[in-house]
């Protein structure tokens, strides 16, 4: 599995949350084309677009939707943290409120892979894919 920093809680709550998002996107969107590519038998150019279909600003939002019920209250305060950091610009083709909850989506996964917790993450992933 992935190695991460096991930062301390004090350090994580003081790091900005674009940060987290930051590091979130790239840890995400490892999980996906390692899951992808394990289970699918596709040419690299048809994986790369089931991925990209996975891990783009509207499918993140929808799939913060989707688990959000399932998140820890705890969770949840990082993911609004993310949602209401002002990013500098948004994509033209993204919604706005999608944009916004994508950033909060990948904020979690950035604090979840930044603390350590690598069986709750685990544990999100196998949600999201159910």
């Amino acid at each position: 599995m992935l190695v991460s920093r096991n930062l301390p809680p004090a350090a994580l709550h003081q790091m900005s949350p674009l940060v987290m998002a930051y590091v979130g996107d790239a840890v995400f969107e490892l999980v996906v084309r390692s899951r992808m590519a394990a289970e699918s038998k596709q040419k690299i150019g048809v994986l790369h677009q089931e991925v990209v279909n996975v891990v783009n600003a509207e499918s993140q939002a929808h799939i913060l939707r989707r688990i959000r019920e399932y998140l820890t209250e705890e969770e949840v305060e990082i993911v609004n943290r993310g949602r209401n950091a002002k990013s500098k610009s948004v994509p033209r083709h993204v919604a706005v409120g999608d944009y916004r909850l994508s950033t909060g989506f990948e904020a979690l996964i950035g604090y979840l892979y930044l603390k350590g917790d690598q069986e709750r993450l685990i544990e999100i992933v196998n949600r999201i894919a159910e």
